[in-house]
């Protein structure tokens, strides 16, 4: 009785050993970073300006960072979404994301210029 039990816990420390548990949904895992960037990428060639922000909030998902402006021209949000990598640190930084710019609420151009005029 005692050897089927001892070989029955050894079966199951060699069977469970191989099992790993990901936690947190770590986009940096098998390449998924890269496949994230492409889509972002791809996502980003199709806009037009004058979309809604709900419209394409909902199409790109949560963005990496966001960030919104206010002044008498008025209200600006920016959202940005990670399409390129700097530094294989495993950190998404706001200069590997790519910025999508809404005045009230409508699209109204993306990239480093479309960001930097609203500043």
């Amino acid at each position: 009785m005692k050897k089927t039990i001892a070989a029955l816990s050894v079966l199951t420390v060699f069977t469970l050993s191989g099992c790993v548990i990901s936690v947190g949904g770590d986009d940096h895992h098998d390449g998924n970073w890269q496949k994230k960037e492409a889509k972002n990428r791809r996502m980003v060639a199709q806009l037009k300006p004058g979309l809604g922000f709900d419209h394409v909030s909902s199409q790109f998902g949560s963005p990496d960072f966001s960030e919104f402006h206010q002044n008498d021209a008025g209200s600006y949000q920016v959202l940005f979404y990670r399409t390129h990598r700097n530094e294989g640190d495993g950190v998404t930084t706001m200069d590997e994301c790519t910025p999508l710019v809404f005045k009230d609420a409508e699209l109204i151009g993306w990239g480093q210029s479309a960001y930097a005029a609203i500043k």
